[in-house]
């Protein structure tokens, strides 16, 4: 077993220099053997149903840029058609065509094309911000089937030390060491351990069956869960960290930029667009012809005031919603590393505990076939062991789930790839 202070710091080596690699632009480090590899995880994590709805969002946003930069104005074609009656003259037959288009003006056509950008990157970062719930989620399905498979050979274990024991008490009941009453009680708790040992293999059955359906591309390969190493970084790292790269975070940075940017295109469009035309006529009976320019300017009102000032206060409203993202953020990573700090503890002790307690059970059930124990203290011995042999593998598991989320936020676990 490798020492717990040189795991540590391999761990530590590891997670530093993935951080530099990630900063430098190049390749992520390696998934742990005990999580999915990192090519298999992004096409799981692509096809979550949510990462799928922000990808639809990405390209609709595409298509909401190019019309931004087209702009909405367009061509208007117009015609007429009239009989005129002079009197003592007869009729004359005239018409009249036109053509005629707004025109953006006070740099509108350029505050379009970034407002257009700014939506395509805020929709960027939503996917992204998709595909990091997406890995949390199925660290969780990938977690808790493993941790239900351990659960599971933990209770087959004790199956077969209650059949082992079973066989030692039916031995010493036949040489007349044994009472009826310790067969009894040997039967009995080997038909709970059996039926325990059904409820852990329909908790696997269970996890395993929500890891397949919801992620059918991904290959549930058994693996063991490791113990836990501690954190690489203080809290305030992991805070730095966390706050530099987590999507939710640039999705509001991204939501200020675009409300500012839609705050100076109706500051702008106080000035309204005027619209320019040429046309054409024929009247008086063809005798007369007229060709002409014609330009119509909207006179800007309340509405457009109004608008204006709206969209100053989402500006506030999307600069609140970034400060409430980054507390937000902040506590979480907080908890976070006090979670994964306490879990690691609460493992180390379960651990021994766990430990301590088999030995008893070990050194129990030889005294018992050497008849220095009754079959009553054995049971509760080995009770004592299996719940805490449980625990401490519950312990592990949600020690690793909490360093796992940490690695997930900070982008050192399965990065996913640019769209």
């Amino acid at each position: 077993m490798i020492p717990y202070r040189f795991a540590a710091l391999a761990l530590a080596t590891v997670l530093s220099l993935g951080f530099a690699a990630t900063r430098a632009g190049a390749a992520a480090p390696t998934a742990p053997a005990e999580l999915p590899a990192a090519d298999q995880a992004r096409i799981a994590i692509d096809q979550d149903p949510a990462v799928v709805q922000a990808l639809r969002s990405l390209e609709a946003s595409g298509h909401s840029a190019a019309m931004l930069e087209a702009g909405p104005h367009e061509w208007t074609a117009g015609a007429t058609a009239q009989r005129r009656r002079i009197d003592g003259a007869g009729n004359s037959n005239e018409w009249s065509v036109q053509i005629e288009r707004p025109i953006r003006i006070a740099g509108k056509a350029g505050l379009d094309r970034r407002l257009g950008q700014s939506t395509l990157d805020l929709a960027r970062a939503q996917l992204a911000a998709a595909r990091s719930e997406a890995a949390r989620n199925l660290l969780d399905a990938w977690i808790d089937w493993l941790a239900a498979r351990q659960a599971r050979e933990v209770m087959d274990d004790q199956v077969r030390a209650a059949d082992e024991n079973l066989r030692t008490v039916t031995l010493r009941q036949k040489a007349g060491d044994a009472s009826r009453l310790e067969l009894n009680v040997a039967q009995g708790d080997v038909a709970q351990a059996r039926q325990l040992a059904v409820v852990a293999a329909t908790a696997d059955a269970k996890a395993l069956a929500a890891l397949k359906i919801r992620y059918p591309s991904l290959a549930a390969e058994p693996k063991t869960l490791p113990e836990p190493a501690p954190l690489a970084w203080s809290e305030a790292q992991w805070r730095d960290r966390v706050l530099e790269v987590h999507p939710l975070l640039t999705a509001a940075t991204q939501g200020v930029r675009k409300a500012e940017l839609a705050a100076d295109r109706a500051r702008a469009d106080r000035t309204p667009d005027p619209t320019v035309g040429v046309f054409t006529s024929s009247e008086a009976s063809r005798t007369e012809r007229v060709v002409g320019i014609s330009l119509s300017i909207p006179l800007g009102g309340t509405y457009r005031e109004q608008a204006s000032l709206e969209a100053l206060k989402q500006v506030e409203v999307a600069r609140a919603a970034l400060e409430r993202q980054r507390r937000e953020l902040e506590l979480a990573v907080s908890g976070q590393v006090q979670e994964a700090l306490g879990s690691l503890e609460r493992w180390r002790l379960a651990e021994q505990s766990a430990a301590a307690l088999r030995e008893t059970s070990r050194l129990t059930q030889k005294a018992y076939a050497a008849g220095e124990a009754d079959v009553q203290a054995l049971l509760l011995v080995r009770r004592q062991a299996l719940e805490a042999t449980s625990s401490a593998q519950a312990a592990r598991a949600e020690a690793l789930r909490a360093q796992y989320r940490l690695q997930i936020d900070a982008g050192l676990l399965w990065p996913a790839n640019a769209p």
